[in-house]
Parts: structure tokens; sequence; C-alpha cells
């Protein structure tokens, strides 16, 4: 595994920060690195981003690769990736974004929407409207059918953004990031290694539009259409697992494995 000395590099403060805590993170030239901070969300990000070179996706998603990170005495697992900020971009998340053009929480605004359906047409179309993209439904929807396959917890409002180039004043769309909280990366509080794996599952909670993943994916994909097909199966799943036992223990692994191939049986409509 690649190991890297931050000690001197100063550690980073970021927007829209995991809900559960900022973890550690670090900028070293056109790389962003950042340290496992409830348990094994370096795995994840890298993971996940491997899997979807494996999936019909039509859109960017970022690529991760695991690290180790000496920092302060301590050796730290984790993970880098490149910075795909172009020169006069910015990152502005939805949060953000509806905050700047009505001065109210996204987040809460959604609350008053007491349908699913309602509350992902209402966040499309205002997207819409503050940027002049267009199919962001489409793009919302893999988003969700992603992180509803690999059990992402953490898409709050400020995990979806869009991208804005400050010289031609004009959107774009984000590549898809931050996966480290998928998988049921959180061992220190709420998923440890000694629950079963299926009450975590069961345990395990959506976001923005509600806290059923189901839910949310079968809406989405009513008003949108499926986005996504996976090309992969139990032995690619194993393979690429076994490349990144390096520094994680047996038994993550094994749960990572069995929880996947859950999920490819639950999702069998997205597998190809």
């Amino acid at each position: 595994m690649e190991s890297i000395d931050l000690n001197k590099i100063p550690v980073q403060e970021t927007e829209g920060h995991t809900s559960k805590g900022n973890q550690l993170k670090w900028k070293l030239g056109d790389q962003w690195y950042k340290a496992d901070h409830m348990g094994y969300e370096g795995l994840s990000e890298v993971l996940v981003s491997r899997l979807l070179h494996k999936a019909e996706l039509k859109y960017p998603f970022v690529e991760y690769h695991p690290v180790e990170i000496v920092y302060k005495g301590q050796i730290l697992l984790g993970c880098r990736s490149k910075n795909f900020l172009k020169e006069n971009q910015k990152l502005i998340p939805l949060e953000k974004l509806y905050r700047q053009n009505t001065g109210k929480s996204l987040a809460l605004s959604l609350v008053e929407f007491p349908e699913v359906p309602n509350r992902i047409r209402y966040t499309v179309e205002q997207v819409e409207k503050y940027t002049g993209l267009h199919d962001f439904g489409k793009y919302l929807t893999a988003m969700l059918e992603l992180d509803a396959f690999f059990l992402n917890e953490d898409r709050h409002t400020n995990n979806i953004a869009v991208l804005y180039d400050t010289e031609k004043d004009c959107y774009e769309l984000s590549p898809i990031f931050d996966q480290g909280l998928s998988l049921l990366a959180d061992t220190s509080y709420d998923f440890s290694l000694e629950q079963p794996l299926e009450d975590c599952i069961k345990r395990v909670e959506a976001k923005p539009f509600h806290s059923s993943f189901v839910q949310q994916v079968d809406a989405a994909e009513e008003l949108y259409g499926i986005q996504i097909h996976f090309n992969f199966g139990a032995k690619e799943v194993q393979k690429e697992l076994q490349m990144l036992n390096e520094g994680y223990s047996e038994e993550i692994i094994m749960r990572v494995e069995r929880l996947l191939r859950e999920q490819m049986r639950r999702y069998a409509y997205l597998m190809d």
C-alpha cells in the first residue's frame, strides 16, 4: 500500500463534511487525502469507485486509491483522490445553492413535503431553475441508486453538489463523490463488527429524502427511470477485496463481502 507522510501538511477545513463528524483531510498538490475516522471509510471509498468501473453509468465519479497516512506519530489508513476541480471552478453543495437563492435551508424545506416523490421533484426543479442544468433528475436518481446499493448513509444536502465556473458563469454536474460511509463503514458508533450483519442492514438509514433507501429509489426511478446497471458478480467483488485486505482485518473483509452479496440479491434488477 502506498504510504505518505503528512506531518508537515496542514489539515484542511472543508464545508459539507459528514453529518457524523469531520474526518482528517489534507491537500497535497493535486491530491486529497482522507484518514479513516469511524471505521473503514477508506476501504469503502476505494471499493465503491472500483466497482463503479464495472457499471453502466453515464455520469463521472471520483476515483479513490488506498493509502497509509503517517501523521503525529500514528499510521492511519485512508484513501486519496485527485482534485477534480478545474481552474475557475467551485464546488457548490445543493444546500448552499438553495440558501444563496432563497435564504432558506433546502433540508428544512424538504420536510414541508410529506411525500417522497414531491421532495425529489422539488429538489430537481430548484436545481435546474438556479443552474440551467437539464436532466438533473436522472443524475440524482443514479446517485440514489448507488447509495441504496452500497448503503451510503451520508447523502445529506451538502453531499450533493454542482460545479460553478466563475469565469464562464455556468454550471455543470459534479462527479459523484463521498461514499465513505457506505458498506456499514462506521464500526465505532452504529455498526460495530460484533453486531449481526442483518441487524445492521435493517438499521442503516438513507438521506436526504427519506430514511428508507427503497422508498427513495422507488420514487426517483418512477420519476426519471432506472439509471445504472452493474456488470460484476460475487467473484469480482471477492477479487477486489483481496487486493484491499492490507491493513484491514479479515473480519471487515468478510463482512463487506457478505453485505455486497446480500445487496446483489436485493437489487437484482440493477445487475446485468
